[in-house]
């Protein structure tokens, strides 16, 4: 239903027929829920009633996943294709340290479990693609993004357009978060918002450009709150807003949406009738038409010890140098490497290092395009690559 006054979707996506029973045991649980009158005994069987998928188990599928198994979400779908890493530890608060190494969703499963051994959990232990995105989709209520990439950021909202369903949207970067629920039968979706990918390299991954490790917590929450909203009814969700904090000074902010008449997907005169490349769309695909030399780091280490002229430019920032670094290496942040690209000797082999060997590619094939004539080598697997085969003193990060 819409608010007459307001136009803001309140209704609730679980219809009100055929809504299971609360048991005893239910009653007990969820008693806290139940003398809310704004949930009540109605509002706690649409949570048993309702199905969630959440995409991806990492910094924000763990909370959302706590507080929905907590709040007695009667089903949950997790579609997460990776492995816990010690990494993750510091914000992924869903797995723990015997968890390394195991599939997320296996260790995301055992801990909504012992949480809630009601809940019922559904795990896909793939990559959400094209190919099958809305057949995963289709049994679900209401979706939850908790993914850190733009081409899955696409897919999922175009799948959700496609098939009438609510997405609530969540990211984090640094100690940057935002927050908004995309329902495009009411309201704006993803791509009203950002209606084109930045270009590829521009925004960096969090493993590239750290995140604060309580701010996935606070949003991952406010994630759970809209779906547990959604589902019970009778609120005001965050379709129309975008909630931004900035978690380094606790500030607030909301801003605004508005529907895009012109947007391809939810627009007045949709183009995207069906999902489609993301990678191509997202611009990932364009960075395989120039070929890019990687060398090993034992290769590299075994030139350095022959004496071989090799040139080593560390393209970290400050901080990040301060943790690991290669002797030798002239450092010039990736910001500053095209302007600064006549300090680089044409006639000697330039190797690129950064954390994980991304940055490197994208920075010498912006360097081709700007056409520097000399060679450029990217170190495979940066300063971590380093450390794993070469110098096992230099810490991983």
């Amino acid at each position: 239903m819409n608010d007459g006054r307001s136009g803001i979707f309140s209704g609730s996506v679980i219809p009100d027929n055929n809504l299971p029973e609360l048991s005893d045991a239910d009653i007990q649980r969820y008693s806290r829920h139940l003398i809310l009158p704004q949930v009540g005994v109605e509002g706690q069987k649409k949570l048993k009633k309702a199905k969630v998928l959440l995409i991806g188990s990492g910094a924000l599928g763990s909370p959302v996943a706590l507080y929905l198994a907590a709040a007695g979400v009667g089903t949950l779908g997790i579609v997460d294709f990776d492995e816990v890493e010690e990494s993750n530890l510091q914000r992924q608060v869903i797995h723990s340290t015997r968890d390394v190494g195991r599939p997320k969703v296996a260790s995301a499963k055992d801990r909504i479990r012992s949480i809630n051994p009601k809940v019922e959990v559904i795990v896909y232990n793939i990559g959400l693609t094209s190919e099958n995105a809305l057949e995963i989709f289709v049994d679900y209520d209401v979706i939850v993004d908790g993914t850190d990439n733009f081409q899955t950021r696409y897919l999922i909202n175009d799948a959700c357009v496609i098939l009438g369903k609510p997405e609530v949207y969540g990211s984090v970067f640094q100690f940057e978060g935002l927050a908004s629920v995309f329902y495009a039968k009411h309201g704006p979706c993803y791509r009203c918002l950002y209606p084109e990918p930045p270009p590829p390299g521009l925004v960096p991954s969090c493993g590239e450009a750290g995140v604060f490790g309580a701010l996935p917590g606070i949003i991952g929450t406010i994630q759970a709150t809209e779906v547990i909203k959604l589902i019970v009814g009778g609120a005001e969700p965050l379709i129309g807003r975008l909630l931004s904090l900035d978690g380094w000074s606790m500030r607030f902010r909301e801003y605004a949406l508005k529907k895009d008449p012109s947007c391809p997907v939810c627009g007045k005169h949709p183009t995207i009738r069906k999902l489609i490349d993301y990678e191509e769309f997202c611009g990932l695909k364009k960075h395989q038409e120039i070929h890019i030399d990687e060398i090993e780091p034992k290769e590299l280490k075994q030139r350095l010890d022959n004496g071989e002229p090799v040139q080593l430019i560390d393209i970290r920032e400050v901080h990040e140098r301060a943790i690991a670094k290669l002797e030798g290496a002239k450092a010039i942040p990736f910001g500053q490497v095209l302007r600064r690209k006549d300090e680089l000797d044409k006639d000697v082999d330039a190797v690129f290092i950064c954390k994980v060997g991304q940055k490197s590619l994208y920075i010498i094939e912006e360097l081709i395009r700007s056409g520097y004539e000399g060679r450029l080598v990217s170190l495979k697997d940066g300063i971590n690559g380093w450390a794993r085969e070469v110098d096992p003193s230099i810490p991983l990060y």
